[in-house]
This record gives C-alpha cells, structure tokens and sequence, in this order.
C-alpha cells in the first residue's frame, strides 16, 4: 500500500506538467477548429483539478505520519467514500449523456477494456522482469492500471466544459475495478499470506 500511495503521489508532480500538453496536443489534432491558438487546457486550471489529488495524498501521509492507528481506523471509511465519489461522478456523466451511452460502449467499451488489460498486465510483468518481488509488482499493476477517472472527468466537464470527452474515462471507471479485481485475484493466486 505504501508503495501504491508514493506511486500515486509522484505520478501526480509530472503530469501537472504533461497533462495540459498532451491533452492540448490531442485537442488540437483530433478537433482542428480549436487550432494551436485556442486550445482548451490551460495549466492553471490543470493545478486547481490536481490540487483534489494531490492536497488529499498529502493530508493523508501527514495523518498517518503522526497517528497510525488513526490512519489504519479511517482507511475503511475513506476508500468507502472515495468509490461513492467516483461512482457519483460516473453516474452524473452517464445521466447527462444517457441518449448515446449504448452509442458510447459500443465505441469506447472495446479500447477502453484493452487500455485497461494492457495497463494492468505491463504493470505487474514489467517489474516483474526487473525483478521486484510480486507484492511491489501487483502494486504497480494497480497504480497503472487502476486510473483516476474521476479527475479525467472533472476535467473534461467542469474545465473543457463537455460531457462528450467525460465519456471515455466513465467507461473506463466502470470497467476498471472488476477487471481490476479480476486481475488481483489472478495475480496473488498462490500467493502466501501472512
């Protein structure tokens, strides 16, 4: 769980900076009208959105630091609310484009699921080969495979303003955690416990 947590925290830094970049750059060669002069993210907005993952990771090691059991008592209780959070953000975006979801799984279900298969499996067998032990590797898997949905559509609705570009990353949300936990189950098969 450490390990998954510091993952989560660096992964965080670098892509304040990629992440106005790339989704700039794929704005600007998937939708031409918005050309290099206007495009939609702008790195401001980028720090408010991962100020929600960053000040929260934060806050949490800070707890935990100074109380143990304080932090080892609320993880139940806040991994709860954080899948009531992602699954309201999932349903909101699902409801306010609820004409073209069947449109949308058809379209974004299959590459959805093999982004999903294809990040979880790099991630465990690439520390694998680099020879981590399988509890850090099954870490890395979840790190990478399991991605924020909920700040990728916080980002498409409330700072690009559509709920069209929030539709891939609720399909992604909804199909992650069962592949996700089917993928777990795969990985610690066999696996002492202590």
């Amino acid at each position: 769980m450490a390990l998954n947590v510091t993952l989560t925290a660096v992964n965080a830094v670098p892509a304040i900076v990629t992440l106005p970049i790339i989704t700039n750059f794929a704005l600007w060669c998937f939708e031409p009208d918005i050309g290099p002069d206007g495009m939609g993210l702008q790195f401001g907005k980028v720090l408010q959105v991962f100020a929600l993952v960053i000040v929260p990771v934060v806050i949490g090691l800070a707890v935990r630091s100074r109380s143990e059991a304080f932090a080892r008592h609320m993880d139940r209780p806040v991994r709860q609310l954080s899948v009531v959070v992602l699954v309201a953000v999932i349903i909101g975006a699902l409801v306010a484009e609820r004409e073209n979801i069947v449109g949308y799984l058809m379209d974004v279900g299959p590459a959805a699921l093999a982004f999903c298969v294809a990040s979880l499996t790099i991630g465990y067998f690439a520390p694998r080969l680099l020879k981590l032990y399988k509890p850090q590797s099954i870490a890395c898997s979840m790190e990478i495979g399991v991605h924020n949905s909920a700040v990728a559509m916080t980002l498409a609705i409330s700072v690009l303003g559509s709920f069209g570009l929030a539709v891939p990353a609720a399909v992604y949300g909804v199909l992650m955690h069962p592949v996700a936990a089917l993928a777990g189950a795969l990985m610690t098969r066999g696996s002492r416990t202590a």
